[in-house]
């Protein structure tokens, strides 16, 4: 657990246990998912305020979507941000909580999350600009986390066209279908992920609206809008995903009518010749041309002839 505080003009600097809120600038209380308890009693001694049962309850459920609630005393953000993977084609996420008071912003944030960890190292760094309200704070973390998002659009995108060009190649059938539904599947998973993230951020700033300075709301306007174009993003990939389907079908089906048509043609010359094969193979004594010298290449002349004819009508026709 880290306890930071900063005031104005100071770096950020170690809030010592039992020490309170400085009275000029604010505090920054950050824990992990697994130090709920201690940072619930590390609330109340910061703050005087006990955060309600419903709200620890839902901060100990890794499975909770994005929400937000407020109270007199404190507002609740659930944010679900990316975790690192093994699978690179997986979407993998955590809640990330914000209670955001009047001078401290509290995060508990899964183990495996850089996010916190590497806001603190930007902020400590020379020269940086140090948060003035825990709304600020806030707004940096979260859209640390839509960067994430963000930057999941490339490998995304670069496997949706690999998908694309597997399922269009006449060459070699396309099989891998269960990848491919899994894939969707983790596309369809951002949209809803994004959807929720959205709903959460516009809440909370309708009903901080009046509070904020017009500046943090230009900020989460403009987070709001990041939001949006990973949904957007999501979107297309889902509706592209979709045509590529279609096209596969219907390519297949293309290649299927044309395999027949062809059988169909072949079929349609011979069809004559096995006719005339059939009748001059019958077991009759008299058959006219039967014993000429000349029969049989007659009837190889006629039958050639008979193919040259269909096939030049079958191509006035454009049948092939």
């Amino acid at each position: 657990m880290q306890r930071l505080a900063i005031c104005p003009g100071n770096d950020w600097v170690p809030l010592e246990r039992g020490a309170g809120i400085p009275a000029q600038g604010l505090a920054w209380l950050d824990a992990t998912h697994d130090e709920v308890d201690q940072f619930v009693a590390e609330i109340e001694a910061l703050t005087g305020n006990r955060l309600y049962e419903n709200h620890v309850l839902d901060a100990r459920n890794l499975g909770h979507p994005s929400f937000f609630d407020s109270t007199e005393a404190y507002e609740m953000i659930v944010f679900r941000g990316l975790i690192p993977s093994a699978d690179q084609a997986r979407i993998e996420t955590r809640p990330l909580f914000l209670f955001r008071f009047d001078r401290l912003l509290a995060t508990l944030h899964p183990a495996e999350s850089r996010i916190t960890v590497q806001l603190r190292e930007r902020m400590r760094s020379a020269g940086a600009r140090q948060p003035r309200s825990p709304d600020e704070l806030a707004h940096r973390i979260l859209s640390a986390t839509i960067d994430q998002y963000l930057d999941l659009r490339s490998a995304m995108t670069g496997r949706l066209e690999r998908w694309q060009r597997e399922l269009l190649d006449p060459r070699r059938p396309f099989s891998d279908w269960y990848s491919l539904l899994e894939q969707r599947n983790e596309v369809r998973k951002l949209e809803h992920l994004s959807e929720g993230q959205l709903d959460s951020v516009q809440e909370w700033r309708d009903a901080r609206l009046d509070q904020m300075s017009d500046e943090l709301q230009v900020r989460f306007a403009d987070l709001a809008e990041h939001i949006e174009r990973v949904l957007g993003h999501a979107r297309r990939m889902d509706a592209q995903v979709e045509s590529a389907v279609q096209l596969h079908f219907s390519a297949v089906s293309h290649r299927t009518s044309e395999i027949i048509r062809t059988l169909t043609l072949i079929t349609a010359i011979f069809m004559p010749l096995t006719l005339i094969t059939g009748i001059f193979g019958m077991n009759f004594e008299l058959i006219p041309g039967l014993h000429s010298q000349y029969g049989f290449w007659a009837i190889l002349a006629g039958m050639a002839f008979i193919v040259i004819a269909m096939w030049l009508y079958f191509r006035s026709r454009r049948w092939v």
